[in-house]
């Protein structure tokens, strides 16, 4: 019987991945839905139309020279939109 158990619990824990085990998300963008991830090895989803909030007038923060992380060739900062405080919020993106 605990082996039952342990094999559905595991069964259930692949079949159904959680959102923090997601390397990839869609996320808004300076107003548009766009694909981000945390690797550049990762393989972006493709983003489902959204209705994303107007992106709200600011100056990009000055960010100090470094250089872009493996895989990526160029970073910037956006405002990316955040759906836990309901704002946009500048960070930054490589590609």
């Amino acid at each position: 019987m605990k082996i039952f158990r342990v094999l559905v619990l595991t069964v259930v824990l692949i079949g159904f991945p959680g959102y923090s085990w997601a390397a990839c998300r869609c996320v808004c963008v300076n107003g548009e839905n766009l694909p981000l991830c945390t690797n550049s090895l990762d393989i972006p989803p493709i983003c489902p139309p959204r209705v994303c909030p107007i992106t709200p007038p600011s100056i990009a923060p000055i960010t100090p020279p470094s250089i872009p992380p493996l895989g990526t060739s160029d970073c910037w900062m956006e405002q990316v939109y955040n759906d836990r405080i309901g704002r946009y919020e500048w960070q930054r993106i490589c590609r």
